[in-house]
């Protein structure tokens, strides 16, 4: 039963104190104490009453208070009969520690809360047992072949009033039963979900986020490639491949039955799951047949025909030609004994389906094909009105330093200590004639991603014009030798003189050596800048009005 429905029943003589954004939590026991400490009684869960005994001066509140939150009780209800009014002190001690108080009338026994209570959980938990084999047998038989997942989120919903959506390993909502979550919170859920599947905790695996407790249970695939599913002879095969379900509840105490029914949830899912990989093999088939026409060289009619047959299958009902983009990507293990093509070719079919979207289907528009730890997509890009034909992308092209913004939690989690992730992205082409160039683009690019440091990284085809091609590549002991030459004499001054020399020199070159700007984003006046700014070139021996000086400076901190 929920606190809110003990605030309701007149009969209890219960006032609300403080905590009304609480009383959706669900009490399963009820206790009353007066002692001191008494977590050693407490599971979890309890409205916990109290004649106060146990206070005997202000300071007490706190303690008492904590070591109710820390044991997850859900509510605290103080009697009047000793005090008269609760104390302040306690209603600010729950208050910080967002524990729901309520005051009980004199004239109402705990006697009678407690029986209502236990009449009530009793009844439900009851009631739960004896449909639990019923509701299993109507989740079966429905199946979610007809709706897709939703149907059987929505029979959660309805029959055990449990919320529930069904999550990518990268945090994308697929499926869902009421209001979406935020994207903020999909990502620390698949995050906690990828990194306790890494670790080889058990599920269901509990998390709170933003002060609500979510139960997730793994969907495991059962035939998404060689080496995926539970008969996987290592977990990095699957991990970032597989979908989750996320329940808001704390499963912790659940009965056995009630774990049985989730379990044949996720079994069910995982069916819909394998379902609309399979219907993805066409678009896979053709991403691989034009890769590889690119690759031998063929000519540029002959994929230009692959592509018009392409073309209706990921872009039905488009009537001009699109543009495409290359998306290159490489997932590698620790040891090389794992392969990384499948895991990437997945990963890519998550990652480029547009992050606001929600459902399976927005990836139903993206061909990815794999050969050996490469994964290659092929993306269209529909061209804008009136420019079909014309030798330029459209506004909807694909950006390597934003693909991966939302995802990049999650997948670092899934990686771990001993996987790495690196992406490289084309430019957008208009014809057969610009794929070949746009595949190696994409490849150049997702080198100079790899020469990076991070377990996820990025790059995209305007990097390959700059210096940052070629900062990646210089050797770590002339990296080294070249910044401590320039940059340790400032860091040194810094650490004994606190002067933000460092700072100052990146602000000053970030505002092309404008004083009056950079004194500005640094609220500074212009002559503490000036002396900063000598005390750079007397440390360094360089003068910052030469442009050879400036960017010697600007190398050495992007090496850094």
């Amino acid at each position: 039963m929920r606190l809110r429905a003990l605030l309701e029943t007149e009969a209890l003589g219960l006032r609300l104190l403080g905590g009304e954004e609480e009383l959706d939590r669900t009490v399963r026991g009820v206790m009353t104490t007066d002692l001191r400490d008494p977590s050693r009684y407490l599971t979890g869960g309890e409205l916990v009453l109290t004649g106060l005994a146990w206070r005997r001066n202000s300071a007490d509140s706190e303690p008492f208070v904590r070591i109710l939150a820390s044991a997850g009780v859900a509510g605290l209800a103080a009697g009047e009969a000793e005090l008269g009014d609760v104390p302040d002190d306690l209603v600010s001690a729950c208050v910080r520690n967002r524990l729901p108080l309520f005051a009980v009338n004199e004239d109402v026994a705990f006697a009678t809360i407690t029986e209502h209570v236990v009449r009530q959980v009793s009844g439900e938990r009851a009631g739960d047992l004896a449909a639990v084999v019923d509701r299993h047998r109507r989740l079966m038989t429905s199946g979610p072949a007809g709706g897709g997942p939703d149907v059987v989120l929505d029979l959660l919903t309805t029959d055990l009033d449990l919320r529930a959506w069904v999550l990518s390993p990268a945090g994308r909502q697929i499926a869902g039963a009421g209001e979406p979550l935020a994207p903020g919170v999909c990502a620390a859920l698949a995050s906690e979900h990828l990194a306790a599947v890494r670790t080889g905790r058990r599920g269901p695996h509990r998390i709170s986020v933003q002060g609500i407790t979510y139960s997730l249970f793994p969907i495991r695939g059962h035939g998404r490639g060689p080496g995926v599913g539970p008969a996987a002879r290592d977990v990095r095969e699957s991990v970032l491949s597989d979908w989750l379900l996320a329940v808001e509840a704390d499963a912790g105490d659940w009965p056995a039955e009630r774990l049985d029914l989730l379990q044949g949830v996720t079994q069910l899912i995982a069916v819909e799951r394998e379902r609309r990989d399979a219907a993805r093999t066409v678009r896979r088939r053709l991403a691989q047949e034009v890769l590889e026409l690119v690759q031998t060289g063929a000519p540029p009619a002959e994929i230009a025909a692959r592509l018009r047959v392409a073309a209706p299958v990921l872009l039905p009902g488009l009537g001009a030609a699109p543009h495409w983009q290359v998306v290159v990507a490489r997932v590698d293990w620790d040891g090389g004994d794992i392969p990384g093509g499948p895991v990437a070719q997945s990963l890519l079919e998550e990652i480029l389906v547009d992050p606001s979207a929600s459902g399976p289907e927005p990836s139903d528009r993206i061909a990815v094909a794999h050969a050996g730890d490469e994964a290659i997509a092929l993306v269209p890009l529909p061209a804008p009105p009136g420019e079909a034909g014309e030798d330029k992308g459209p506004d909807a092209a694909l950006h390597a330093d934003v693909l991966l913004a939302t995802v990049r939690e999650p997948l670092a989690a899934g990686l771990a200590d001993d996987g790495r992730l690196t992406l490289g992205v084309s430019a957008a082409v208009h014809s057969a004639e610009g794929l070949r160039g746009a595949l190696e683009e994409a490849r150049h690019a997702r080198r100079v991603a790899a020469a990076r440091p991070g377990r996820v990284c990025a790059a995209g085809h305007h990097e390959l014009a700059s210096h940052v091609l070629l900062l990646p590549f210089v050797p770590d002991d002339v990296r080294r030798a070249f910044t401590a030459r320039l940059l340790d004499p400032l860091r040194e001054y810094d650490r004994r003189h606190r002067a933000e020399l460092i700072p100052t020199l990146e602000a000053f070159l970030d505002c092309d050596g404008s004083w009056t700007r950079c004194a500005t984003r640094l609220h500074l006046h212009v002559n503490t800048l000036r002396y900063r700014v000598g005390r750079i070139e007397q440390l360094t021996g360089r003068d910052l009005s030469r442009l050879e000086d400036k960017l010697d400076f600007f190398l050495a901190l992007r090496m850094s």
